[in-house]
């Protein structure tokens, strides 16, 4: 069981990046409707830019953990059928 142990832990950890990324994503959207209430589009666009950013990087972890999961998934079929 230590190596679904370990992939599990890693899998934590990627979990909890992808809730950080999640808030500050949501708050970025939030100051975007902020921005256009103000009308303010020079700060309007450099936030769209970093909302971007956070979405492919949100899109990326999403991927790692699907990974993972397929890797944990793998990892106790093994060790089960070992035992």
């Amino acid at each position: 069981m230590k190596q679904f142990d370990l992939l599990v832990s890693e899998q934590l950890k990627t979990m909890d990046q992808l809730l950080d990324l999640q808030t500050e994503l949501e708050r970025y959207k939030s100051l975007e409707y902020l921005r256009e209430r103000e009308r303010d589009e020079e700060s309007l666009r450099e936030l769209r830019v970093e909302i971007q950013k956070r979405q492919q990087e949100l899109h990326l972890l999403h991927q790692t953990f699907e990974q993972q999961t397929r890797r944990v998934i793998e990892s106790f079929q093994q060790e089960k059928s070992y035992t």
